[in-house]
């Protein structure tokens, strides 16, 4: 069936451009994958089994008519359906009307779960060698799950138009609370991260994310765009976190919420040699200041203690700010 929401409407020399960009049995091939998740040209060409040149031109055709968009990612690009957009929309209506049963679509779809189980071993891979660092860490604070169950209490049910995550790392808030958004931003400075975060989402079915490579203090994203923001354990490792909370601020729509997870300040020096901690830990004064520097009022602060039997030393800090803008119907 077609989406229930209507296209928006287009110049009828729009609409004919996007309909010849379309209308090729590869590029209809292409725009069904994309559907599926972002994809890189080497993905495609394996799931096609054509030349890296010729997937490159149908690429760069759908890019210009509008119909796909791509980012850039250190040397890589991704590619995505341009789902906010009417041609975007074209395109998935279209997309929408070829039989699921189709033998060429159909190989394609598995050829697409190949190359996803590559990533994820890749994605394991990484992160195994790393495991032992992380686990060290979260031995040191309240249980995960606890500490997410109170960022899921925060957040509450309601349905979220947009949520940009910030240091994105294996993609875990966006696990958390992307099925309460419209539409999904996950930013890293790390490719490998990336990866992972991909490969998880991936695993969780959690389609349309958009994944994108930068820097948090010039984030690659619009400005007064989303409703809600989270920066999950990563100012400890900022040079300038006051920086990056000013960024931060500025992607937020009007009334729009950012919800800040960090530790409480501590004295373990050792978290500086070996995991590149910048900051040991930030105390309540100096992030509300910063907060309100960025133009944000502190709504709320919650403290979560570890367990004192378990040997626990670090508390984790959350602080939701809002942006004073009124939100226009």
């Amino acid at each position: 069936m077609l989406d229930p929401h209507p296209l928006n409407t287009m110049a009828l020399a729009t609409l004919i451009a996007g309909l010849r960009a379309a209308g090729e049995d590869t590029r209809l091939r292409i725009l069904a994958l994309l559907d599926e998740g972002e994809l890189t040209v080497s993905d495609l060409t394996d799931i096609l089994g054509q030349s890296q040149p010729r997937v490159s031109r149908h690429l760069k055709l759908m890019a210009e008519a509008g119909l796909i968009e791509r980012s850039r990612e250190g040397a890589w690009a991704f590619f995505r359906l341009a789902d906010r957009t009417s041609l975007g929309q074209l395109a998935r209506a279209l997309i929408q009307r070829i039989d699921p049963q189709d033998l060429t679509m159909a190989t394609d779809r598995d050829r697409l779960r190949d190359v996803r189980a590559q990533r994820a071993e890749a994605a394991q891979a990484f992160f195994s060698r790393h495991a032992a660092e992380w686990d060290r860490i979260r031995s040191l604070h309240a249980a995960e799950a606890v500490v997410e169950a109170k960022i899921r209490d925060i957040v509450g049910d309601a349905p979220i138009s947009s949520l940009l995550d910030l240091g994105t790392g294996t993609g875990r808030m966006v696990s958390l609370l992307g099925g309460l958004a419209e539409r999904i931003v996950g930013v890293d400075a790390s490719h490998a991260m990336l990866a992972v975060a991909r490969a998880n989402l991936e695993r969780d079915t959690i389609k349309g994310v958009e994944w994108r490579q930068g820097d948090l203090y010039a984030l690659p994203v619009d400005r007064n765009s989303f409703e809600l923001v989270i920066v999950h354990q990563v100012l400890h490792f900022l040079d300038d976190p006051a920086r990056a909370l000013r960024e931060a601020a500025q992607a937020l729509a009007p009334g729009g919420r950012l919800v800040v997870v960090d530790f409480a300040p501590h004295d373990l020096e050792f978290l500086r040699e070996t995991q590149a901690h910048r900051r040991l830990g930030f105390s309540v004064e100096q992030m509300t200041d910063w907060l309100v520097e960025a133009g944000l009022d502190v709504v709320r602060h919650d403290d979560i203690a570890p367990p004192e039997n378990l040997g626990g030393q670090l508390t984790v800090s959350i602080f939701v700010a809002r942006d004073p803008r009124r939100q226009m119907a």
